[in-house]
Formats: structure tokens, sequence, C-alpha cells
């Protein structure tokens, strides 16, 4: 245990195969490296957290809440498999936390949970995906893994894609490209959420930018982020648990800026950086360049002109880019100069030596570490109280805990 408490500490990549092996017998120790510190964000046993949830049982129960509703199961399969990635990864806010949304996309028939994506246009490197208005996951699959083939075979696989919907955490399709030895990228417009620098009201989405790249020994950098100061999920969880929200957040209806989760809710998201003075306007920006790759590109509706969030009433038509690079057309040795870097990063004096200096992805592999040594996924009691109920409504079984 010594000796994965100082790779942890010095935020050396650990192998997960390791961390199971060395942690099997020592679950509190590594809770207490995991909690200790802010990088390793994660769960802890208190009185608001649940036992733990086996992934496999996490999956069940939302490929069962989707096919209760006639989607069929290879595509709820497919949702499943990435809202569970989310909080397996530690992005509660993109996991169990998002289901009721796609059920009630599916329920009002405002979204086509059977529907098949198709190519409207393909040229070389380059495709135009029309989504048909399937699931998000579903259109996200079907584009990456498009865009995967033609870098493998041109070096390059830019696929755009229109009609489509929420797709769930962007790094889930970074990390397939990643995953063959590819640099992956992928970006999604959403529902107005996020103010211009100097407005008041909601023009664009929370944007996210991802990229994934392959190092030695299976370590990759993992890059997910919104283009706003905190993505729309993390103040719904605030809410959920009565909490606020800190400073920079969010505004009010005037333009202000508010620490309450309610009001956040119904204001709007502050971009990354958030006031002007703190360069929000290079969030702006990146928020803008996320738009012209996504419903601009892909003749989606864009920015102001997408359905409110949570909004049933009409598609969403969502615009989204799938982006796979073959790193084997430029400089050979790729992924040793990208463990290079990470290691050098990772190795660097901290300036707070209990928060050490890690590399996007880091967080993430630690959560995922602790999951798999406690055998499943902790949620918080509202959330569990919030899937019993889900269940209870859909038929379903609720989620068996391990006791």
């Amino acid at each position: 245990m010594a000796h994965i408490r100082r790779l942890l500490l010095k935020c050396q990549t650990v192998p997960i195969s390791t961390i199971q092996r060395m942690t099997a017998n020592n679950v509190d120790q590594f809770r207490e490296i995991s909690t200790s510190r802010e990088v390793w964000a994660t769960t802890s046993q208190d009185e608001f957290t649940s036992s733990p949830v086996p992934v496999a049982e996490v999956k069940r129960y939302a490929t069962d809440c989707m096919v209760s509703l006639g989607v069929k199961t290879d595509h709820a399969s497919a949702l499943a498999d990435v809202l569970v990635a989310a909080d397996y990864r530690g992005h509660y806010s993109h996991g169990l936390n998002r289901l009721e949304m796609y059920v009630q996309d599916i329920s009002t028939k405002i979204c086509d949970g059977n529907a098949i994506p198709t190519i409207e246009k393909d040229k070389y490197s380059t495709a135009l995906v029309n989504g048909q208005n399937s699931l998000g996951p579903v259109v996200g699959n079907f584009c990456m893994n498009l865009a995967i083939e033609k870098a493998k075979k041109f070096g390059v696989g830019w696929v755009t894609a229109n009609n489509s919907n929420h797709y769930g955490i962007a790094g889930w399709y970074s990390i397939m490209a990643a995953n063959q030895g590819l640099m992956g990228l992928s970006f999604t417009s959403t529902s107005p959420l996020v103010a211009p620098s100097r407005a008041k009201k909601a023009a664009l989405g929370t944007n996210p930018i991802t990229l994934a790249a392959p190092a030695l020994n299976g370590d990759q950098f993992v890059l997910d982020m919104a283009t706003c100061t905190v993505a729309v999920g993390k103040i719904e969880l605030q809410r959920r648990k009565g909490l606020p929200i800190p400073e920079g957040w969010a505004i009010d209806n005037d333009g202000k800026i508010t620490t309450s989760a309610d009001v956040a809710m119904k204001g709007c998201l502050m971009p990354l950086g958030g006031a002007e003075q703190t360069s929000g306007y290079k969030g702006y920006g990146l928020a803008a360049l996320v738009e012209i790759f996504c419903g601009i590109s892909a003749g989606a509706t864009y920015g102001p002109n997408i359905r409110r969030w949570m909004d049933t009433k009409r598609k969403a038509n969502l615009g989204q880019c799938f982006i796979a690079i073959d790193p084997e057309c430029f400089a050979p040795g790729f992924e040793t100069r990208m463990s290079d870097l990470m290691s050098y990063l990772r190795h660097m004096e901290p300036a707070d030596p209990s928060k050490p200096v890690i590399v996007a992805g880091d967080p993430e592999r630690a959560h995922m570490a602790l999951v798999d040594s406690e055998g499943g996924i902790r949620y918080h009691v509202n959330q569990i109280s919030a899937s019993a109920s889900l269940a209870q409504k859909l038929n379903v079984n609720q989620m068996e805990h391990i006791a």
C-alpha cells in the first residue's frame, strides 16, 4: 500500500489492475488517499452516500428503463454505456442524473429511440450524418466509428451530424478513438444556457470540447470540458442536494452573479473565465467555435435557436462534430513524447504539497480505481431515491446495492 500511496501522491499513473490488486484489502486507506485531495474528487461514506451499486447493475437498470419505453435493446444499451461511464469516471452530473431527461424525450415521442443514423454526404476524409432524431449516444457512436474508419484510411476523419440529441459525456467519443491509437476530438452544441460576455440573456450552450490522445502503456490524456464555467448538470446536482453554488458559476435574470442553484437554473450560466474582467470573453469565444464546428457546419439548429433546456415540445436537432486523427501521419514517436510530457507535468513540484500536479484524465482514473476496489458506484441518497421512483414509474426493478 505504501508503494501505491507514493505513486498517487506523485500523481504518477497507476494501472487500474495494479490498484485493484494492491487495494483489495486496503479500501479504507485508498479512500483516504483519494478523498483527502480535491484533485481526486470522489464520493465518500457518510449519511448522504449510498452503499456501492455494481457497475453492471447500474447499466442493467438504465437499459431496462429505456427498453420499458419501447427502445430496442442495442440502442438502450448504447445510452446506458455512456451514462454509466459518466458515473464510473466521477462525472455524476451526466450519469443517472440525466436518465430522466432521456425518458422524457422518449415518452413524449420527441426523440425516436429506434431511429438509425444515415450518411448524407461522404467525401474522402469527411462526412455529414443525419442522426434521424435518434438517441444522442447512438448518433455519436455511429459518427465516431465512421471518423475512426476514415482516419485509418486517410489519416484524418472529420464527421459532422445534424438532427441529433444530447449525447452524454463528450469524452466517451474521444476515448473511442484514443483506444485505437488515434487522437479523438468531439464537440456538441447544446441548449442556450450561457450568456455571452456583456449579455444578461443566454445565447449559446455549454458546448463542450474534448481531446483524447494515446500515450505509452495504455496511458491517455483525456480533456473533457465545458466552455462555460461549469456544466448545468453541476448546478442541478447542487440543487438536488440543497446546496449553494460558488460565485462565478451563474447569473440571475438581471445579469448579476448568484450563488443560489434555484435562481441559477432560471438565469444563465457564465462562460469559462466568468466575468469579462477575468477573461470570460475567452470562454465565450470557445463556445462560438464549437457552435461553428457543430450547428453551423452540420446545418443543424444553432445558438439561440436551439430548444430550451428540458423543453420537449420540439425536436432538439443538435449539431455535433467528431474528429479522429492518426498521429502516425506526422513525426514518429507520438506516444513516447506524450508520455514524456505527461510524466514531466505530473512530477513538477506543486505550489501546495497536498495538491499534486495532474494532467487531464488523472482524477477520472483514480475514481474508476476506487469504484473497482469497492465493487461499485456510490451515489448521493437523493439520486438513489429519484432512481427508485423512476423504476416504480416504469415498472422495472430497482438497482440492487452491495450490502
